[in-house]
């Protein structure tokens, strides 16, 4: 029932994915994002909430012209018209509608909440026509000592003909590194009213950057061009090579990662570790890094409340075991977060990293806590510290951004894709600029409510603490760098969000670069000054001011979406 999930804490749900537009959404659309090398909008995810909401504001102005409103068809009809609108608005480099969209309709089979979505996808199949409408069910095989068992499979794909929705692909999840049997694939073919072709093994691999291919060896991409009829899609010789070129960098991105010897030790300092899912695209983002300076990536995580002096008397095992952690990393990174739980540790993280020249990446909170700590042990002002943290602080390093509301949680942080200029002197020796290929200003999601004091960066960037990248004003303070460490940055922005397995994000590239070497490091400036290319749209790269008259944000790139004469699977 949420409207996003910018409500929603990190162990319920995992990470909140923000978008350009500013969107809070769940993590999977970073998924999609990532791996279709796409940019999405917050209409691309649907909750319940959205529409409820829609259909509730329809009925108080009179829409329904006295009608009784209903889950059918008012509620169905409201998700089907919400896939369809969105099915139009250009979401690549070309500007033109989309061909093809993939929905997923979370939850399983039968429950309750996802009752409406059901039925509306029913309705659906029937609005767009036979041709394009296909339905990929995805199903758990269990592995019993060896033995694929059927059965769950059978009783979903019953459940859900029962629902009037028929699969034409089912995807069999296994949870072990075996294949999908031959013989459990024809017994699900007779039992679950499919040919054998149209049943897809997706069993366990080395990497999940294989599982494109796996299935494509299984004949899916044939599968569905005949299905959908694809074939009458026009696809130019550009965009054929370009697919071609794709394919080959794909493989040789996976097969590189197999092969790669040497390892890089990443620390993640956090105060959700418990939940793994709360930081994906910080790891998606090191993975990506470690691919392209072919590592093999170890990520060490650790609870930043551990590291505190008060645990070394109650729990000393948990102490030790993460401060172990913290001297033996060859990199040490602290991600997003929110409130005063676990802070003091990160800043112990964070004040070894900076004396003892390991590399060190900042996100959002970290990038606040590494002024805290500069404040704290440079400038030697003992109590400063966030006014997230205490309100009435008298030494606030980070106070509370002035347009915020201190009343609503939900939206009403400074979000969405913002503009970072580097400063005029950087270009000569910034890591962070030439990684970004040494462009004047760059662009990035943002997420945060609070900023580093206005009135103390004169004082903080004269005690050597550079502010290398600002608002286009100059008046926030957005991205930090130390002059003289091996690698030591903080960003305000998220960058994590715009990472692709084949266009790392260019922070997390110079952290783990920097953390396998300093020759790597160096390999990567170099190779990023040349080649390196934003993942946004042109015409979403836009100024602070376009973006407050209401410009319209661009949307992303290769997306795929429905529309009426096209195809949703």
């Amino acid at each position: 029932m949420n409207i996003d999930a910018g409500t929603m804490r990190p162990q319920e749900h995992g990470e909140v994915y923000v978008l350009n537009d500013g969107g809070e959404v769940d993590l999977d659309l970073g998924n999609y994002e990532r791996y279709l090398n796409v940019t999405l909008s917050r209409d691309n995810n649907i909750t319940t909430g959205k529409i409820y909401k829609e259909v509730i504001e329809k009925e108080r102005k009179g829409d329904y012209l006295g009608k009784t409103v209903q889950i059918v068809p008012h509620v169905t009809n409201e998700i089907q018209d919400w896939i369809e609108r969105v099915s139009k608005i250009p979401v690549d480099e070309t500007g033109e509608e989309p061909d093809i969209c993939i929905v997923e309709l979370g939850g399983t089979v039968g429950d309750i909440e996802s009752a409406p979505f059901v039925e509306a996808m029913r309705q659906f199949q029937f609005r767009v026509g036979h041709e394009n409408f296909a339905l990929i069910h995805v199903s758990l095989v269990p592995d019993m000592h060896g033995e694929q068992k059927t059965k769950p499979t059978q009783t979903t794909v019953h459940s859900l003909r029962g629902l009037g929705l028929l699969p034409d692909l089912i995807a069999c999840r296994l949870l072990v590194p075996q294949p999908l049997r031959p013989d459990t694939k024809s017994k699900i073919s007779m039992f679950c009213h499919v040919a054998a072709e149209q049943v897809f093994g997706v069993h366990d691999v080395s990497s999940v950057y294989h599982v494109p291919l796996l299935l494509r060896s299984q004949g899916i991409v044939e599968y569905l061009t005949k299905r959908l009829n694809l074939e009458s899609v026009r696809v130019t010789k550009e965009m054929a090579d370009g697919g071609v070129s794709l394919s080959n960098r794909w493989r040789n991105m996976t097969s590189l990662s197999e092969r790669a010897f040497d390892t890089v030790h990443i620390v993640l300092v956090g105060k959700y570790t418990d939940l793994k899912d709360s930081y994906m695209s910080v790891t998606k983002s090191l993975e990506h890094s470690a691919f392209r300076v072919n590592r093999k990536l170890t990520v060490q995580w650790v609870e930043s409340s551990d590291l505190e002096p008060e645990v070394q008397e109650n729990a000393p095992a948990r102490y030790h075991d993460a401060w172990r952690a913290v001297v033996g990393a060859r990199g040490i990174l602290v991600p997003g977060g929110f409130g005063n739980r676990g802070t003091e540790g990160m800043l112990l993280a964070i004040k070894y990293a900076r004396e003892q020249g390991i590399p060190y990446l900042g996100i959002c909170l970290g990038f606040q806590l590494a002024v805290i700590e500069w404040s704290r042990n440079v400038l030697n002002i003992s109590d400063a510290t966030s006014m997230e943290f205490d309100q009435e602080s008298k030494s606030p390093a980070i106070v509370f951004m002035p347009e915020i509301s201190k009343t609503h949680m939900g939206g009403t942080m400074r979000l969405g894709l913002r503009p970072t200029v580097f400063q005029d002197g950087t270009e000569t020796w910034s890591k962070a600029r030439k990684l970004y290929g040494g462009a004047e200003k760059i662009w990035e999601r943002h997420r945060h409510r609070y900023e580093v004091n206005p009135d103390w960066v004169e004082r903080l960037t004269a005690s050597g603490l550079p502010f290398v990248g600002k608002d286009e004003k100059g008046e926030r303070m957005q991205v930090l760098e130390l002059r003289d460490h091996p690698f030591f940055m903080g960003l305000q922005a998220h960058p994590e969000f715009c990472t692709r397995p084949l266009n790392p994000s260019p922070p997390f590239l110079g952290f783990v670069a920097a953390a396998s070497g300093p020759g790597v490091l160096q390999e990567q400036i170099e190779n990023q000054l040349r080649n390196y290319t934003p993942p946004h749209p042109e015409d979403a790269m836009v100024s602070e001011a376009e973006l407050r008259n209401g410009h319209p944000v661009a949307y992303g790139k290769d997306h795929v979406l429905v529309n009426g004469n096209a195809s949703a699977i």
